[in-house]
């Protein structure tokens, strides 16, 4: 049967309309992009994190992602800007400790770390390391607490903010290492991780407690120098660090955990498919060996999971901040 002329032009405009619209959620998909918000400073361990692991994240999720550092008053500032985006899965943000910690050290925060988020993966743990300027002349715990107990109050210890999970942890470390009675070092906080690391290499402060990510090149030259690791064994990424426990601290154990989350009313499509990209990325090939050569141990959770284990992590560190006795602000 013969096919009209109209017949025909109808049939190659409804091909063109159809082309058009196929070319635009095309073009509509290539043109977004996540964005993940962090409330960290660059060269913090959740940057070298997120950024070893940007190109697989990419092709997981489908999209360009755009990181974003927004440091200040230890990770409200950037976590304040995340929670005010549209729930579309296009903004998130990867946070650390600090973030269950805000409620215990600030009498008022700008959102509630609980019920303005959707958890959607805690990731994994990193570990911690106690390090020194080299011109501190301690090379280990024992000689670190003898240098306090014999100059009480003549050394300073850095932190990325007061009340920040970086801050608990030294304090942690005075309270073991002095027998229930904290040693006298001065606590000198900074706004992010960036800034405390540039001043502990200059000398302007001798010691802290970091994340391995952080500082494994500034080990690995000299320019600072490890005491020792808040992790129950060795590292399998820098073996030659001993832990405290070896030294005498059993009870010192602290590490640090990265989670990723969204804004609250996250749609529940939305939080399986950022949760499984994640799953993806982290255990391709070249994610695993970045993260074993940073010394991180993956273990990505359910979003119910985090949930639970967000409310668990806060009880907990509302514990230890009360012992510390850290100001609040």
């Amino acid at each position: 049967m013969a096919i009209s002329k109209a017949a025909n032009r109808l049939i190659a405009s409804m091909i063109c309309v159809g082309t058009l619209v196929a070319s635009a959620s095309a073009q509509a998909q290539t043109d977004r992009i996540t964005k993940f918000i962090l409330p960290v400073a660059a060269g913090s361990g959740v940057d070298t994190i997120m950024r070893a692991s940007s190109k697989a994240l990419t092709n997981a999720l489908g999209t360009p992602i755009v990181i974003e550092n927004q440091p200040g008053a230890g990770g409200i500032v950037g976590t304040g800007a995340m929670v005010k985006s549209a729930p579309d899965g296009n903004t998130l943000s990867v946070v650390s400790n600090n973030h269950v910690i805000f409620p215990s050290v600030y009498k008022s925060l700008p959102f509630d770390p609980i019920n303005d988020i959707t958890p959607i993966a805690v990731i994994g743990t990193s570990p911690m390391v106690l390090v020194v300027n080299p011109k501190v002349s301690a090379k280990d715990s024992k000689e670190l607490v003898a240098l306090l107990k014999a100059k009480p109050g003549s050394l300073n210890y850095a932190s990325s903010g007061n009340g920040t999970i970086l801050h608990l942890a030294a304090e942690m470390f005075l309270d073991e290492a002095g027998a229930g009675v904290a040693l006298n070092a001065n606590h000198i906080p900074y706004k992010g991780v960036g800034p405390m690391i540039t001043d502990l290499l200059g000398g302007q402060v001798d010691f802290g407690v970091l994340a391995l990510p952080s500082i494994q090149a500034h080990l690995k030259s000299g320019a600072l120098r490890a005491i020792g690791t808040s992790s129950r064994t060795r590292l399998a990424a820098a073996p030659e660090i001993p832990t405290f426990a070896e030294q005498g601290l059993p009870n010192y154990i602290v590490e640090g955990w990265f989670a990723v989350i969204g804004p609250k009313n996250l749609p529940a499509a939305d939080v399986k498919r950022i949760h499984n990209a994640f799953t993806a990325a982290f255990t391709s090939v070249e994610v695993k060996e970045a993260m074993s050569k940073q010394g991180n141990q993956i273990a990505i959770s359910t979003p119910e999971a985090s949930a639970n284990f967000f409310k668990s992590e806060m009880e907990k560190y509302a514990k230890l901040v009360k012992k510390s006795g850290v100001k609040l602000d």
